[in-house]
């Protein structure tokens, strides 16, 4: 069984508009993270025999991904102008992996933290919380 390289998948932000989204990959994107879970409810009383109880409840996600910045790349901008913004709205973004499976949704950009060290290339991080389903193509 053959894994899948990371080094091929790409974080694609909406630099359109949500009407008619163009989706621009993330220049100078190093790694990325697509976190999936599902929170639970405890439902534990003196019947269950000492053992915890849980239901399945609501399911949440998010894409972290860290870049070089390339200041004239359309991500980067859009990812910069909507952080900035008096009023932040949520981005659309997209994951496609190696082998083609692309990851959709709304995302709130909640963190946006830039490394400027004095000896190496300028660099940032950004964690974008989904806001609704995410979706698999």
């Amino acid at each position: 069984m053959a894994g899948i390289s990371g080094f091929d998948a790409v974080v694609k932000v909406n630099t359109g508009t949500p009407a008619s989204p163009v989706y621009t990959t993330v220049a100078g994107q190093r790694g990325a993270t697509l976190n999936m879970s599902i929170s639970t409810i405890d439902i534990t009383s003196k019947d269950s025999d000492g053992w915890e109880e849980a239901l399945l409840n609501l399911k949440s996600w998010s894409i972290e991904f860290d870049a070089l910045v390339v200041e004239s790349n359309a991500a980067y901008q859009t990812l910069r102008d909507i952080f900035l913004s008096a009023n932040p709205s949520a981005v659309l973004v997209q994951l496609v992996t190696a082998d083609g499976t692309t990851y959709s949704g709304s995302a709130l950009l909640t963190e946006f933290p830039h490394n400027l060290p004095y000896d190496d290339a300028e660099t940032y991080k950004v964690t974008l919380k989904g806001t609704g389903p995410l979706t698999k193509s």
